[in-house]
């Protein structure tokens, strides 16, 4: 049995922060040029830790929230998701530093915690 443990990657990003603001006030060709830029180094983020992605994920989309007053739309912070498999939370955390999602792109950060078992009942 493996020692690596599989960890939740969470993208984080808001319309409203001032990074935000300013990759969308960019003209259009400049912003078109830095998502090509962005993509790229995505892409080869991918490949130089593909042994340690579980599952690549992808965009997240329009949030809805089901509680007690039934389903309502809303909003978060919350961009993407990558799964990846690591011996610690911190090298986990490790793979992420200098990630393109803030470096290039305006993202805000990357969240890395434990998947965790179901507790037994």
């Amino acid at each position: 049995m493996s020692d690596q443990k599989l960890f939740l990657a969470v993208f984080m990003g808001s319309m409203d922060n001032p990074r935000s603001q300013a990759w969308w006030a960019l003209p259009e060709e400049t912003r078109h040029a830095r998502e090509r830029e962005g993509i790229a180094a995505w892409k080869a983020w991918v490949e130089e830790h593909k042994a340690d992605i579980v599952y690549l994920g992808g965009p997240l989309g329009k949030t809805k929230t089901i509680g007690e007053r039934g389903i309502e739309d809303s909003a978060n912070a919350l961009t993407g998701f990558t799964v990846v498999r690591s011996a610690s939370h911190e090298e986990a955390a490790r793979l992420f530093e200098g990630h393109p999602h803030f470096t290039i792109f305006p993202g805000e950060g990357i969240d890395v915690m434990p998947l965790l078992p179901i507790p037994a009942g």
